[in-house]
Order: structure tokens, then sequence, then C-alpha cells
């Protein structure tokens, strides 16, 4: 400071500099976020950079994909207990990383093939069982409807089933001949049981 010119004060002594400056504070997390979200909504049509996600498929979990060719691949002797014994360790670093990847790519697509594969096995299995008892629901419907007389169980050579409302006697003729209806029956089994007195 040896000039007393604009350009010789630090801008921190600068009065007119300070004051049109904004101060910061330190942010909460909460207005931190709103301080985020009403700067978002400020520019309601601006793109947005989205960030990839870490765990995605294309790129492996420790970070950027290992290059494709390591060049310069030195021996475990090369350079030993000199100063380039750190550039060959870099360089193993490197390629083992890149053998790693490229073993965990090969090995997420077998598992992907052997899942479709079985996948493929169980949807053609599930629509075999399907197909086999839609043909047997079907022999079972044209089975009923007529293909033979008494096709149903229980069913008079007439086709016609015993009625529901009587109970069949000796006879099996019906309500009439020695047949009993469910109400007479229900009436008889009411009236007889275990009837007890208390002795007081």
């Amino acid at each position: 400071m040896s000039e007393r010119i604009p350009e010789s004060v630090p801008t921190s002594h600068n009065p007119s500099h300070s004051a049109s400056r904004p101060r910061k504070r330190a942010l909460s997390p909460a207005s931190a976020t709103a301080a985020n979200i009403s700067h978002l909504f400020a520019k309601p049509d601006a793109a947005l950079a989205l960030v990839d996600s870490v765990g995605s498929s294309s790129s492996p979990a420790y970070g950027a994909a290992p290059p494709e060719i390591v060049a310069n691949v030195q021996g475990s002797s090369a350079g030993a207990g000199s100063g380039e014994f750190h550039v060959y360790k870099a360089s193993r670093r490197r390629e083992f990383a890149r053998l790693k990847a490229m073993d965990e790519e090969v090995r997420g697509e077998k598992m992907e093939e052997e899942y479709e594969r079985e996948k493929r096995e169980r949807e053609e299995k599930d629509r075999e069982a399907t197909e086999r008892r839609r043909k047997k629901r079907d022999a079972r419907r044209k089975k009923g409807k007529g293909g033979k007389e008494g096709g149903e169980k229980g069913a008079k050579v007439g086709g016609m089933k015993p009625r529901a409302d009587v109970v069949m006697g000796e006879g099996g003729a019906g309500a009439g001949a020695g047949g009993v209806s469910v109400a007479q029956a229900l009436e008889a089994a009411q009236e007889q049981g275990l009837v007890i007195h208390d002795d007081d």
C-alpha cells in the first residue's frame, strides 16, 4: 500500500465493495434444500442436468471403466528396487481392475442368459399345463352336454337328475312311493334327541 490508488487497496478493506457483496451464511439442511428448490423453480423451462446413478449397470461399482488396453505392462522385475516400482504397481493395479471388470461382465451375461432360459422353460411348462387343463375342461363340457345319455353322476337314463328337495326312501322312487320330503326329515330329526331334566 505504497500509493493510495484504488488498485492498491485490498478488496477486504474497500467499504464500497463489501457493502455491495451479499453476505453468505452457513445454511441449515432445511434452508439449503429450500434454496435449491427455489433456484430450480426460478427457471422452470431450463433443462436439468441429471446425474447418473452410482449403481448403473454400464459402469463398474468402483468408478470409471478401466481402459480396454493398458500399454507398457511391465514385468514384476522391471524397475524393482528403483523409482519405477510404483509405476509397475499402478499399471498392475489398473490391469487387474480391467480383468476383474471383464470377468464381472462375462459373469453377468451368463447369469442373464441362464435367467432368460429358465424363464422361457417355466413359461413353456405353464403353457403346456394350461393347454392340458383346457382340453380336459372342454372334454368334460362336451361329455356333460349330451355326448352320452346319463353322462352326469346320478342322472337317470332319461337324462334327468333326482330332485334335491326329496330324500329317497328304500324304494327309491320319490316322495310318492316311499320318499320323504326334506322338511319332514328335518322335523323328525329335531323331535328325536336327548332331553335332560334338572333335579332341583
